[in-house]
This record gives C-alpha cells, structure tokens and sequence, in this order.
C-alpha cells in the first residue's frame, strides 16, 4: 500500500482545523519522521502534489524551549521559498526550499522529564493514537514499569495495548499475563513470540489507517523485530538476549516514524533507562483509577494513605483487595511528579529572570549609546 494523501499519514480534522484556506494556500503540512541532533526529517506533499522526503535544519528551533522543539510524529507547516518555487533541483528543494513556518498542536503527546539532572520537558513523540507497552516474558517484566508508561499515556488519553514478547523462550508465559490483567483486567495484552509472522500479525488489528503506533520499552525486548515483522521487513537492527542475564541488546538508537505495508505508522523508539513522569497527575490518578475512587471514601481529604485513622485505601490493603505493591508505586509516581514539576517550574522562573535581564541590559546599552 503507498502513501497517497495526508490521511495514510495520520492528518485528521484536528490538525485541520488549526488552519485557515488561505494558510493551506500558502503552506504545506509536513509529518516529522526522524529527529537527529541538526536534522529533521519529515514527510509531506509538495505544491505539485508530489510525496517529498524533506530535511530541516534544527536551528529553525534555536530559541525556543526544549519542549517546543518537533519531535517524530508532529506537524509542521512549512512555507516555499521564492527560490524553490522556480528551482529545478530537487537537491535544492528538500534541503533548503521550505521554511518552517508553523508547528502545529499536538492532539496527544509522550513525555518526560529529561535525563540526568536537566530540569526541562523531554518530548517523545506527539500525535500517537495507541501505545505498544512491550516487555518480555523473562527478568525484564516489571509491573511498576508497565503501569509508569500507562500513566504517562492516560495524561493524553492514549490508548494503550501490552505486548509481551519472547513467549517462545518461556515455560509459562500465561502467568505474566495473569499478573497484568490481576490489576488491570481492562488493558488488552497480546502475547507474542516476535520472531514468528503469524504471531505478530495480531497485532495489526490494532493499527488502522492513518492511525498512529507507538513501540516503547526497555531495550532488548524485541521492538525492532516487532517492528520488522509489521513491516514485512529486516532493516530494523535486531540481536539476540544475553544469556547470562536474560536481558536484550541495545539496538534501536533513535527514534523513527515507518509506514506500514498495510497501512497505518508505526514509531519505534530506544529503550530508556530513564522515565520519569512529570505534569501526570490526571494520569496518574487514571491509571490508578481503584486507588482513587477509594480515596473519595476516607476521612480526611489530604489522606496520605499510611497510618491515618479512617483510611479507606489501607482498608481495601488490609481485607486483600488492594496490592500493596500498587498502592506504593501510586505513591511513588505522585510524588516523583510533583517534585519535578516544581524542579521545572523552578527552571522556567530562573529562564525568565534571565531574559529580563538580559532585556534591560540591551535598553541601558541603547540607552547609553544615545547619550554619547
């Protein structure tokens, strides 16, 4: 199947109605497929109505904040050049011919804070429809992680679907599924061995047309071979796990946008060893949906959920019906976001009082100049 219009590339009327008919007439969508550290690669319609493969330079983006810089799965509009419109070489054309104008807003994102002790917004990727959370049926499978990456999509109502990988190496693979759907009974699971097509093609129904899936997890549990068994293909890098500790190699380094043979996107993104989730508290109370509806029945309303009397949470933790596993990672992921929202919050007061002053400095300088 090829790519024919906008729609195969997942525009819908949410991007649509961001713009104007004269806008459209002077502007072209185009979908960001690859982020480098200097290039953007995106995919669109020239004015010919032609599918073109364009690279932007990322100093388009060079003063503005990290989390208003594209990232795969975005739209941007970008704006010919006079130069372009009469250029023949369509060297000239994907390189330097459109200037980007506008970056459209995001009908869903993937974020977090970033790495290490940088205090900003990481985008993942923008404009994901449903999430593959895949792990492996072996020492990788870790429920608080699974429900970490169902926090950070229900902040931007994703829908989520877990993919467990390697069945073939394990004796049991059912018991993982069980440990899901014990606390989340509503989450669909597919259980798959990566290497085999048959068993990788039910994973299609969940990727329509146009529609938009993201592949997220740690490293080694088999994105790339997924990837490469939904697009009937082999030039995603694969290795096998090690055997000493069971874990997989690295081998996804950055983060792509591919279209499907079938039809619909797929992104598959690098392991993380970092995840943590900033300005999710809406979606981490949805995750943790249960937990929340207990709360509303304790006495107190700042209920912490430890020792106060008339809790209703260590009620349900007490009587078996609530995991205390669950209740603590809840904790854990409320709290982690709370303290880098206001890391981040800190860093943007201290960005403005820079630039202000910067501001007043460059008026003293005119000021100073005029004076002379």
């Amino acid at each position: 199947m090829q790519i024919k219009s906008l729609l195969d590339l997942g525009w819908s009327h949410f991007f649509q109605s961001q713009l104007d008919l004269d806008l459209l007439n002077t502007q072209l969508p185009f979908r960001v497929t690859s982020v480098q550290r200097n290039l953007i690669e995106c995919l669109g319609f020239d004015q010919n109505g032609q599918l073109k493969q364009l690279s932007l330079s990322t100093y388009f983006w060079r003063n503005e904040s990290p989390e208003a810089h594209p990232t795969v799965g975005d739209w941007l509009m970008l704006a010919l050049d006079s130069e372009s419109q009469h250029s023949e070489s369509q060297h000239s054309e994907s390189q330097h011919g459109f200037e980007p104008q506008q970056l459209l807003e995001r009908k869903t994102r993937i974020q977090r804070k970033a790495a290490g002790r940088e205090a900003y917004i990481q985008m993942i990727a923008a404009n994901i429809d449903t999430l593959f959370i895949t792990t492996s049926c072996n020492e990788d499978f870790n429920l608080n992680r699974i429900e970490r990456y169902l926090a950070i999509a229900a902040e931007s109502s994703i829908h989520c679907v877990l993919v467990l990988t390697k069945k073939d190496l394990c004796d049991e693979p059912q018991a993982y599924v069980d440990q899901v759907t014990a606390s989340h009974p509503l989450l669909p699971v597919e259980l798959v061995d990566a290497t085999c097509h048959e068993s990788v093609l039910a994973l299609k129904q969940w990727i329509g047309q146009g529609q938009t899936v993201a592949l997220v997890g740690s490293s080694g549990v088999g994105k790339s071979t997924v990837t490469n068994g939904l697009k009937d293909s082999f030039d995603q890098a694969t290795a096998p796990i090690r055997e000493g500790d069971k874990k997989g190699r690295h081998t996804t380094t950055s983060r792509s946008l591919h279209y499907l043979p079938s039809g619909g996107l797929l992104l598959d993104t690098p392991g993380m060893r970092e995840l943590q989730v900033v300005d999710s508290e809406t979606g981490i109370q949805q995750a943790f949906d249960d937990i929340s509806s207990v709360a509303k029945r304790c006495r107190f309303a700042d209920c912490q959920h430890q020792s106060e009397p008339g809790c209703a949470v260590m009620a349900e933790v007490d009587a078996g019906r609530l995991d205390q596993r669950r209740l603590d990672n809840y904790q854990k992921l409320l709290a982690e976001q709370l303290r880098n929202n206001e890391s981040i919050a800190e860093r943007r007061q201290n960005d403005r009082a820079l630039g202000r002053f910067y501001k007043q400095a460059q008026q003293s300088a005119k000021r100073f100049k005029s004076n002379e």
